[in-house]
């Protein structure tokens, strides 16, 4: 069957429509994304403006008509966390429905770290043994472990590239004293969450733009040798790409193979908390995997359907 995912993040609205079916490969037949960086369009009191708002609506309209003329038999549109930490979110989503028939579901932290870990965990295979999953959006990172499809442990940190960058990046690029608060909130936020039940795995992973941008720039193979080449970041490369990439303002990194222009800003805060979170872990090297948070809700109501 055809399927359509609209994924709301903080930074994009994607839309991907995918062939797919039980104990089978989903098969991108169109893909679309529109860069919005609702994270931004956040008001003083924390509400999403009318302008992120309007964007917002006009996106979802694009992308159910572009579902529609692609043949999915059903859209499955979800919001991360710039929508589910806006003050007014309730009353954006109601809006989004009435004006498009678009019914985005928010989904929790939890949420998006259980179903990126399904779908890494269907991309290794059992023979990755218990699994260690690691995930850095725009708003949260995401880690989750567990020996089976379902989690034994998933948690959701505020500590997503975008949000740190706004909050504690003001240079471009920053300086020595703005990088050593970053450093210190990030280490504050691993150290006061309980992370043994997230140690003694047999392989860590890691997905998301983030990771794979960094893994780029440590020297993995590029987007052009394909789905299935293996890719991997060890700690040692992450902290020579820190090294070097916070000496380089914004612009400069949008030149750089594998880093997208519209995230070239927050890849440093990115790079702090895949750092602090490999060292906190005890993780020598990540897997990178190409399936995430889109995926794993396929994969989800694929079980459903079968279920049904």
């Amino acid at each position: 069957m055809r399927l359509g995912v609209l994924d709301v993040g903080s930074n994009t609205v994607h839309l991907l429509v995918v062939d797919a079916h039980r104990g089978a490969h989903p098969w991108p037949a169109h893909s679309q994304k529109e860069r919005l960086r609702l994270a931004e369009q956040l008001g003083e009191a924390g509400e999403l403006t009318i302008a992120g708002s309007d964007a917002l609506v006009k996106a979802c309209e694009q992308a159910k008509a572009a579902a529609e003329q692609q043949g999915a038999e059903e859209l499955m549109a979800f919001a991360t966390s710039a929508v589910r930490d806006a003050t007014n979110s309730a009353q954006v989503l109601r809006r989004v429905h009435e004006e498009t028939g678009v019914e985005l579901r928010v989904l929790s932290g939890e949420d998006e770290a259980r179903m990126t870990f399904l779908a890494v965990r269907r991309w290794f295979g059992w023979s990755a043994g218990r699994l260690l999953v690691l995930d850095i959006g725009g708003g949260s990172l995401e880690i989750a472990a567990g020996i089976d499809e379902e989690p034994t442990v998933a948690v959701s940190l505020p500590l997503g590239a975008g949000r740190l960058s706004r909050r504690w990046l003001k240079a471009d690029p920053p300086g020595a004293p703005e990088l050593a608060a970053l450093q210190s909130y990030v280490d504050e936020q691993l150290m006061h969450r309980e992370l043994d039940g997230l140690k003694g795995w047999e392989i860590a992973a890691a997905t998301s733009k983030t990771f794979r941008s960094l893994a780029r720039l440590a020297g993995a193979a590029p987007s052009g040798d394909g789905l299935w080449a293996p890719r991997a970041l060890t700690l040692q490369g992450l902290h020579q790409v820190r090294g070097f990439i916070q000496r380089i303002p914004s612009a400069g990194l949008a030149e750089l193979d594998g880093v997208s222009a519209s995230r070239a800003h927050q890849l440093l805060a990115g790079a702090v908390v895949a750092e602090a979170a490999m060292r906190w872990l005890g993780v020598d090297e990540l897997r990178i995997c190409p399936w995430a948070l889109r995926e794993g809700v396929i994969l989800t109501r694929l079980d459903q359907l079968s279920a049904g």
